[in-house]
């Protein structure tokens, strides 16, 4: 077996049994561009290169129907977290932004090595993070 080197993240999944409230948020609040929406299964959104999948768990837990991708049966219960990629200068708009929507920013942290993250939730009650690059030496 080679020695491949993962060239970084691809996809990232979340959970939310209210796919109409994360769509809402993901498209409305966030502003991430929609691929696609499978009725009661998911909602799929393009963020940056990547893409974050937005899935109802009791939904992607049932084996796949006939002639359907045949992707295998996966999910989880309970909040995630994902930590989108922000820019310094956007992080404060970003904040604001969702000040303004109504969204509590639940910290405001400067890490040690200058970086800074904000934290909030989704309707579904996962954490979700924007920080600037640098937090991890990027």
């Amino acid at each position: 077996m080679s020695n491949a080197t993962l060239g970084g993240i691809l996809e990232t999944a979340l959970y939310a049994d209210d796919l109409d409230a994360a769509e809402a948020f993901y498209g409305g609040i966030l502003g991430l561009e929609k691929i696609s929406r499978g009725g009661k299964r998911h909602v799929f959104y393009r963020c940056g290169p990547g893409v974050l999948l937005i899935f109802n768990s009791e939904e992607t837990v049932k084996p796949h129907e006939p002639g359907a991708l045949p992707v295998p049966p996966h999910g989880t219960k309970g909040a995630g977290h994902v930590c989108f990629r922000v820019d310094g200068d956007e992080i404060e708009a970003t904040a604001q932004k969702l000040k303004a929507a109504g969204i509590a920013i639940e910290a405001d942290f400067h890490w040690p090595n200058g970086g800074r993250s904000i934290y909030f939730r989704d309707p579904a009650g996962n954490s979700l993070e924007c920080a600037e690059p640098r937090i991890w030496g990027l």
